[in-house]
């Protein structure tokens, strides 16, 4: 083939429209199933809570609101950071304001707790356990999440691995919150987020050595 006929093959190429919200088509399908593998390991290993009375009760939806939050604000970061050059300001915002709100809730809750109470509002009964297994349950997602982005273009691999790992975070977090009977927002603001804290470690080091170009 010729140069000349080369080059105007590529820029006939080039005029191709992309498809819109590359990002968003590759991650959501990838945290979909990620999802769904998170669930039904969450009932073959653990169970699933008596879900009318999680459902009629406003600790379970503060615990639900908290975690598809910081799913969300994961969501935002890792979207911008799956493109080169963007910023993900927006992202950084609102899980700053999600983590604000709800340490100021677990607060006034505290502030009303009995001295007594307070060992069980802050530890519950499960503490030793919640962040190990929303960390387990997040695996998958956080591969299919990191296979999708190899396939963007991150530019800055261990911030873009960190972002897959908080959108995973708190969708395992959400999904475990199917199984966890703890109602203290003190409890989900630290063990919770100690969960999603340590998909986002996970994410940052697997960024690092699997989205490097």
């Amino acid at each position: 083939m010729k140069t000349d006929d080369l080059i105007a093959l590529m820029a006939a190429d080039a005029k191709k429209p992309t498809a819109a919200f590359p990002a968003t088509r590759r991650l959501g399908p990838a945290a979909l199933i990620g999802a769904v593998i998170a669930l039904a390991v969450l009932i073959a290993w653990l169970g699933l809570r008596d879900m009318g009375e999680a459902v009629a009760s406003t600790s379970y939806w503060m615990k639900t609101l908290y975690t598809a939050a910081l799913a969300a604000a994961g969501f935002l970061v890792a979207e911008r950071l799956s493109r080169p050059g963007a910023k993900a300001t927006r992202g950084v915002i609102v899980l700053v304001t999600v983590l604000a709100v709800m340490l100021g809730i677990a607060i006034v809750q505290l502030l009303a707790t009995p001295p007594d109470a307070m060992r069980e509002a802050l530890m519950g009964s499960t503490w030793d356990r919640c962040p190990w297994r929303i960390v387990a349950l997040a695996v998958p997602g956080l591969a299919l999440s990191l296979l999708a982005m190899r396939r963007l273009a991150p530019t800055r691999p261990t911030l873009a691995g960190a972002a897959a790992g908080l959108f995973v975070g708190g969708i395992s977090a959400t999904v475990y919150g199917l199984h966890c009977a703890e109602t203290s927002a003190a409890f989900t603001l630290i063990w919770y987020t100690g969960g999603v804290v340590l998909s986002t470690a996970l994410g940052a080091l697997a960024g690092w050595r699997l989205l490097r170009w």
